[in-house]
């Protein structure tokens, strides 16, 4: 018997996504600094994404734009525009896509791809990445990163640490090769490894992805559950797996397919909202939201939970609580009281500014019993033909008289997606 064949594994990884999105858009801003932000007079002047030639500025993703126009003064800023980018992201993947049908997006702007079967059909790796870069920079103007490796998690490292730096935008590294090519990268580097487990390992003198690598595993568990538990064991072979280049994950299309646990939506308020009476049309609105994706989803609830968040993001106050219903549903009347009825219960007064509303313990809707005591089926029939209305017009074609007051958000988020506009 033959020996069986080693996998070939993409991480292709889109440099500034948004920004770059925008650019190929704007070709007059080809040659100036640009970035993706929110909007300031709303409380939302982050930065989302900077080009090249604002990052040279020292403009970074996060900061504000007051901050990044005192780096930048001649800084193009653009508003997000959250639909175009998820158009551009499915047009990526159907590129991919053209190669091999095992494509997993990993986020909006990366995504996995398994050319394992199209290497006899398209040539070898790299001939492979070149062209996927070269038809995704000519049909989106997107400039890609494509790590290559026999696996996910070195795919991954090897478009962070080498594609991203290098001339190409490509780099093709097997286990074997990591130690001499990443483990002498500090611990930061690694997949999976943000800074505070950077700062656990700094105080095990472990600084390294090769000093990691090389550290037995049972002396690495013993070490972790001195510092966080028993329950670190997991996370420790996980780390040690990555640093050793081991993982036998698929690249599978259906990772997102997995059923759902909760359906929530949370809203950030453009003002403080101070009383129940406004809060309860944006509780109206969210709890509409929720159990129309709920329908749209064949699902139903047992429990409804609902939270706020205060106005200072930096010091976060506010709740989150929930209440169990006597049957599970999916209609917005029932969702919208229990939500109601913790804010009346847990909500102190502070100015909100952020509110959420989650219906989770999911059941199939095709497993409810029928009540002969309520008007459950009246309600759930108006609202199914709310939904086709909506689905053919617009979320706006119908809207709760509510919705049309000061402090109605459903027509303003109607034009977002994600909290951005679209």
């Amino acid at each position: 018997m033959g020996s069986k064949q080693q996998r070939v594994i993409f991480l292709a990884d889109c440099q500034s996504f948004y920004a770059s999105v925008e650019k190929a858009a704007h070709p007059e801003y080809r040659d100036k600094p640009l970035v993706v932000a929110g909007n300031p007079e709303e409380r939302r002047g982050i930065i989302l994404a900077a080009c090249p030639l604002a990052k040279k500025f020292g403009v970074t993703t996060a900061e504000s734009v007051k901050e990044s126009i005192a780096k930048c003064p001649d800084l193009i800023i653009i508003k997000p525009r959250m639909q175009k980018y998820i158009d551009v992201s499915s047009q990526i993947t159907e590129i991919l896509e053209s190669y091999t049908d095992l494509v997993e997006p990993y986020s909006i702007d990366e995504q996995f791809a398994d050319l394992t079967g199209s290497i006899r059909l398209f040539g070898s790796p790299l001939q492979i990445a070149k062209a996927i870069q070269a038809k995704v920079w000519s049909d989106t103007g997107v400039y890609t990163r494509i790590g290559i490796s026999e696996n996910k998690v070195i795919a991954k490292m090897a478009c962070d640490n080498i594609a991203k730096k290098n001339e190409t935008g490509l780099w093709q590294m097997s286990r074997e090769d990591m130690p001499k090519m990443l483990w002498n990268y500090p611990l930061n580097k690694m997949f999976m490894v943000g800074s505070r487990m950077t700062a656990h390992f700094e105080r095990m003198n472990i600084r390294t992805i090769g000093e990691l690598a090389r550290v037995p595993l049972n002396e690495l568990k013993i070490m972790l559950r001195k510092r966080m538990g028993r329950q670190s064991d997991i996370h420790a072979e996980m780390l040690w797996k990555i640093a050793n280049g081991m993982d036998d994950a698929p690249v599978s299309p259906f990772t997102h397919g997995t059923v759902q646990k909760a359906i929530g939506h949370q809203m950030t308020l453009p003002i403080d909202f101070r009383t129940m009476d406004d809060l309860r049309v944006v509780l109206l609105e969210l709890s509409d939201l929720v159990c129309r994706r709920s329908r749209c989803k064949g699902q139903m609830g047992w429990v409804v939970s609902a939270g706020a968040q205060g106005a200072d993001f930096d010091y976060p106050t506010g709740f989150y609580r929930q209440s169990k219903l006597p049957d599970p549903t999916d209609i917005t009347k029932y969702v919208y009281e229990a939500a109601c009825r913790i804010f009346e219960k847990h909500w102190d007064g502070s100015p909100i500014r952020k509110v959420g509303v989650t219906l989770s313990s999911l059941v199939p809707a095709d497993s409810y019993q029928l009540t002969l005591f309520d008007d459950s089926e009246r309600l759930r029939k108006l609202e199914r033909e709310t939904d086709l209305i909506r689905d053919r017009f617009g979320d706006t074609a119908i809207m709760r008289a509510s919705s049309l007051t000061n402090a109605g958000q459903a027509e303003r988020r109607s034009k977002m997606i994600g909290g951005h506009w679209k």
